[in-house]
């Protein structure tokens, strides 16, 4: 945290909090850093892209989650993957959208993409092969050989992967065959094929030096990389040819990598097989490269359509030549006899004797192919249009960034503006400045997370400050698209004179890059007179049904209320009290809500509310006849609004912040600021004149009425549009 940053923070916290609460979130982040440092606190970040991996095979976890991480990331789009039984709930608000690899549904997964898409997440799910059905996975000869406890196995996990794919919005996949299987399950599927890796470049080039001092002395290396034991029967495939070429060529050898079980034809030519286990992927260069023609035998069924052209990218990389089955991705991929041979069925003993025989025409088949791989199949080179699917499908997404997420009327109206921004498909994240990562006893359900704890490095459509402090670390969030101000008051007179908070905040509504926002009349028209701001105003609105009425008799004690936070001095609460002195205590009972700030020594008060949760403020409201307001600094003043709801009397002091909707001796009575005697008056008055209170009470209910949020949700969404 930069010097600045800690310095304007502290003391906002020193001035609304007071020093122990200052000294307890300075422990807060000492506790933290050091944890960080000794590495025991997980990295938290707001990233694009969670990958979601429900594979346990290296391979298809490399190509689909580690690759696609890196083709994003090289567009500067963030991504990280997390283990699908380690999947937790808190993601949800930590990422934009979700891709589930591979993943059979679970209880936590259901429940997972549930909460994501309430919350106007997408959720993609990415498959490379056809372990989706059983109508498919039937059609496997391997699968006969399990015993019926293994096959049941086997098929509840192709029909729960079923499950997940079909909970999600769209579905991403490596093959043109694949993707039109898929459509029938998720209305869209984008294709984004295999690539390799940078890392694979690397080694494959490292590979290729070291091989090229070794002396091969005519021979010739044929080479068949078997990925699984499902494998048999397209090796058969192509068996008659290598026998017959292994006959005719005995300067050919077959070298056989992974799972193949060697048929007892080539028994003869043991004495020219060579035999390599499953090999490690940063090991598979060298043994790519120790031969000369890549063998990639289909048998033309629908499970080798769908596949991947992995084989033909990794043997390019080795300038070894590949020959393959003319169907699915090897069809799409290469062009043939310029940078791979294709063969039908009946082709490959013909192709192959001519490969073999011809060194020059093999390395100039590898040669190109090696070039176009490099060009175009590269992680590096291929990301963008796996970025623009993505953001293609995405909920517009905001994020509003807040000092704290403590109760206040300006911390509501920003509650509000999220929920009625949710409700209308956006993505919304509040980032709270403060440690806490969640509203107590809100009414609102909104993500919140903690920038002393998280890394924000997603792409946000709109970020949104709402206090001047708040403005610098917006300023310093990259890959914003939009930065808007929501002004609540004029900041700068928080703080008196002599101030160096107070420049600071002056300084923040002269950004050039900056759409001011308001939700006053007011902070609109000094904006634009003062600091040549274009400004865009919606009015605030009340949520009615928190803030039920209640018919007064004033009869008995009349209870009255003061509100605001005894620390801050344009709040003016002392005067509040100092108008209750002069009141006869026999008649009234004194109510005291603050959010923020204990009652002082002096202040005469019966019942005192701390910290009330919002939902439950109205209720406060409900249990009182008069409210008694005194700031002397609102942008928009709640509290009378409040009031009259519930069908109380207003005795307020006019500022800036309330003229907008009081009208003095219509819905509430205005007393001029300092004048106590006047006050004092009015309250006597309004007791005893049962018609004035019929009055105010009548047009109060009928200006909050005029204020409810459902009237005014267009104007809201408009205001971030």
């Amino acid at each position: 945290m930069k010097i600045k940053e800690l310095f304007l923070k502290s003391c906002y916290i020193l001035r609304n909090d007071g020093m122990l609460a200052l000294l307890k979130k300075f422990f807060h982040v000492i506790h933290f850093r050091g944890k960080m440092k000794r590495g025991k606190l997980m990295d938290k970040c707001f990233c694009d892209v969670l990958f979601i991996n429900g594979c346990t095979l290296p391979h298809p976890h490399r190509y689909r989650v580690s690759h696609q991480i890196e083709q994003l990331k090289s567009n500067n789009f963030s991504a990280q993957e997390v283990f699908y039984q380690n999947l937790s709930m808190d993601y949800i608000k930590r990422y934009r959208c979700f891709i589930f690899f591979r993943c059979p549904i679970t209880d936590t997964i259901e429940r997972f993409i549930e909460l994501a898409k309430k919350e106007n997440k997408r959720v993609f799910f990415d498959i490379d092969d056809l372990v989706i059905d059983e109508k498919y996975t039937s059609q496997i000869k391997y699968l006969g050989s399990l015993s019926e406890s293994e096959l049941r196995l086997y098929n509840d996990g192709v029909n729960r992967m079923q499950k997940t794919l079909k909970l999600c919005d769209y579905a991403i996949t490596t093959t043109e065959r694949l993707a039109d299987e898929l459509r029938s399950y998720v209305g869209e599927v984008f294709i984004n094929r295999n690539t390799a890796s940078e890392e694979m470049v690397k080694l494959s080039l490292k590979a290729l030096k070291k091989e090229a001092l070794n002396n091969k002395n005519n021979k010739v290396v044929l080479g068949y990389f078997s990925g699984s034991i499902t494998h048999n029967d397209d090796f058969e495939l192509i068996l008659p040819s290598v026998l017959k070429i292994m006959e005719e060529n005995p300067n050919v050898y077959l070298k056989i990598v992974g799972l193949l079980d060697i048929p007892e034809e080539l028994k003869p030519f043991n004495d020219r097989i060579l035999k390599s286990k499953f090999t490690d992927w940063k090991m598979l260069p060298e043994i790519i490269c120790s031969v000369d023609v890549n063998l990639v035998p289909l048998c033309n069924n629908i499970f080798n359509e769908a596949k991947s052209e992995n084989k033909w990218i990794e043997a390019s990389l080795c300038k070894t030549v590949t020959i393959a089955s003319n169907i699915g991705a090897f069809k799409t991929c290469i062009e043939n006899e310029v940078d791979g041979i294709l063969c039908e069925d009946d082709e490959w003993f013909e192709k192959l004797s001519y490969l073999i025989k011809n060194e020059d025409y093999r390395n100039k088949v590898a040669e190109n192919a090696f070039k176009k791989v490099k060009r175009e199949k590269i992680t590096t080179y291929t990301g963008k249009p796996l970025v623009d699917f993505i953001e293609s499908k995405l909920s517009k997404n905001i994020c509003f960034i807040l000092p704290t997420v403590s109760t206040s009327g300006g911390v509501n109206v920003v509650l509000k503006h999220c929920e009625i921004l949710k409700k209308h498909g956006w993505d919304v994240t509040i980032i709270n400045q403060d440690i806490k990562e969640n509203i107590n006893a809100s009414t609102y359900e909104i993500n919140v997370i903690s920038a002393m704890t998280t890394n924000i490095i997603a792409h946000i459509d709109v970020c949104v400050s709402t206090l001047w402090s708040t403005m610098y670390f917006v300023n310093k969030i990259p890959n914003i698209r939009n930065r808007k101000y929501l002004v609540q008051n004029f900041e700068t007179d928080f703080y008196k004179n002599g101030s160096a908070l107070k420049q600071l905040a002056n300084s923040t509504y002269n950004f050039d890059n900056v759409d001011y926002l308001t939700i006053s009349e007011w902070c609109k028209s000094w904006l634009e007179d003062k600091f040549n701001q274009r400004v865009k105003f919606v009015q605030n609105g009340l949520d009615l049904k928190l803030f039920p009425f209640r018919q007064r008799t004033f009869e008995g004690k009349i209870k009255i209320l003061i509100e605001g936070n005894s620390k801050s001095y344009y709040k003016n609460v002392d005067e509040s009290f100092k108008i209750i002195e002069k009141l006869d205590r026999d008649k009234f009972e004194i109510y005291y809500l603050s959010y923020e700030g204990e009652p002082k020594d002096w202040y005469h008060v019966d019942k005192f509310y701390n910290d009330v949760p919002y939902k439950r403020v109205g209720n406060v409201y409900s249990e009182c006849d008069i409210l008694i307001k005194s700031s002397i600094l609102e942008s928009f003043s709640y509290p009378p609004l409040e009031m009259m709801a519930t069908g109380g009397i207003c005795i307020v002091a006019p500022n800036g912040g309330n003229l907008e909707y009081l009208k003095d001796g219509y819905n509430c009575l205005l007393y001029n600021p300092g004048n106590i005697d006047q006050a004092v008056d009015l309250i006597n008055s309004v007791v005893s004149n049962k018609m004035l209170r019929e009055r105010i009470i009548k047009n109060g209910l009928e200006t909050a009425g005029q204020r409810s949020w459902d009237a005014i949700e267009k104007n809201v969404i408009g205001l971030y549009e």
